[in-house]
């Protein structure tokens, strides 16, 4: 497939692509007889697992080390499943943190429903809340 098609598929920029191919992302395409590069459809998982990698913060130089040891091959898997190991527990603390962000802020929500539920209770007349009913509508 040619690069645009690339592109489209994959949701990089043909720019994208060609810079991932010169730092060692990403192989060197194959050129067709236009001398336009000619990627095979399998190119996509690959960008794929990229992309998940950069999702989760995984910095560019264990990217280009990840990707440097699978062009290697086999006899490489230990050093590959161990950079693997390595983010997956980085991932793992962030996803921690995170988490704990959360809760501060659903704390922090939750204050400010039972704020807004407090002054519609104070709406009501004074005579009704002291009966501890509201008049009717």
């Amino acid at each position: 497939m040619k690069i645009g098609d690339l592109a489209k598929r994959s949701g990089l920029t043909a720019h994208t692509i060609r810079y991932y191919e010169r730092i060692g992302l990403l192989p060197y395409a194959d050129r067709n007889q236009s001398r336009h590069r000619d990627y095979d459809a399998s190119i996509l998982t690959w960008i794929e697992f990229l992309g998940r990698l950069k999702t989760t913060g995984m910095p560019i130089r264990d990217m280009l080390r990840y990707a440097a040891l699978r062009e290697e091959g086999a006899g490489t898997e230990a050093e590959r499943r161990a950079l693997l190991e390595q983010h997956r527990e980085r991932v793992r603390a962030r996803v921690d943190e995170l988490n704990a962000c959360l809760l501060v802020l659903d704390t922090k929500i939750d204050g400010y429903v039972e704020t807004e539920q407090r002054k519609t209770d104070d709406d009501a007349p004074v005579q009704d809340r002291i009966r501890g009913r509201r008049k009717p509508a």
